[in-house]
């Protein structure tokens, strides 16, 4: 992913900075820890990566909006989502983790909490968890339909995310049915979910369109390592005009119906509108 690399915790503040300078306010944290488990015990250790991370930024950069993705999957040394029991994952067990990865990144300063592991009722159990423990204000932005789909490689690679066995086809959305990627959200909002995504975005602009038109919600679309990383290898090769391409795209996922858009290129975009506006 070209132009994309990790940063540690300490170089966050400076990176936060950065984009308030260029006017894009909010991001969304991912972790990836020094050591792997099969329980991820890094996504809700109190001093964990995303928590550090939290607080540095907050201290310097207060008026940011962070969301942090809330799921198991960067901390497990077996690549899924949640606790693997009996060769599959446990829903509920693994609802109680995400729970607890939420309150902490509540407690360490975090705006709005992304739950990702798209396990049933997960939502309501963070929301439950986050209204105990006193954090009734922050919001939770849902992965609602998030599809079992080739896009992500790139980030897999970078997190060291992909699955040791099997695939995610068991809890993560079929590609082909709009239908229950429309009773996935609306299950969210029923749960208590501020937000809902689709994701990927690009191939999958008519859920999108459904989304909007059915449901009177915030709704965010994110466009994801691969989308990204097509546009970037032709950009790379003269096929294209990578700045005339990423304009077009993100306009059609925002004619499509989404209100905001979670996409790598965030930082190009806004340099570009900077340039247009001088």
């Amino acid at each position: 992913m070209p132009g994309i690399r990790r940063l540690t915790v300490d170089e966050v503040p400076a990176e936060t900075k950065e984009l308030l300078g260029l006017d894009v306010s909010a991001v969304l944290l991912f972790g990836v820890p020094a050591e792997k488990d099969p329980l991820g015990q890094g996504a809700y250790d109190e001093d964990g990566v995303v928590q550090t991370a939290i607080r540095n930024i907050k201290e310097v950069n207060p008026d940011i909006v962070l969301m942090s993705d809330v799921c198991l999957c960067g901390y497990t040394d077996h690549g899924h989502c949640g606790v693997i029991r009996g060769g599959g994952v446990d829903n509920d067990a693994t609802v109680e983790l995400l729970a607890k990865t939420a309150v902490s990144h509540a407690r360490a300063g975090v705006d709005i909490v992304a739950p990702s592991a798209m396990m049933d009722g997960q939502v309501a159990g963070v929301r439950a968890a986050l209204d105990r423990e006193g954090f009734e204000d922050t919001a939770i932005l849902a992965y609602a339909a998030k599809h079992a789909s080739a896009f992500y490689g790139p980030f897999r690679d970078a997190a060291d995310s992909a699955p040791r066995f099997g695939d995610r086809r068991g809890y993560q959305k079929d590609p082909a049915n709009l239908r229950e990627s429309l009773r996935e959200i609306a299950l969210d909002l029923e749960e208590g979910a501020d937000i809902v995504m689709v994701k990927p975005a690009l191939p999958y602009l008519d859920v999108i369109r459904a989304a909007r038109e059915r449901f009177d919600a915030p709704l965010a679309a994110y466009a994801v390592s691969g989308e990204y990383a097509m546009i970037k290898a032709a950009a790379d090769r003269g096929w294209i005009d990578e700045r005339a391409v990423v304009e077009e795209t993100l306009t059609a996922i925002r004619r499509a119906g989404a209100d905001f858009i979670l996409t790598y290129h965030a930082k190009d975009f806004a340099r570009w509108r900077e340039e247009g506006s001088a």
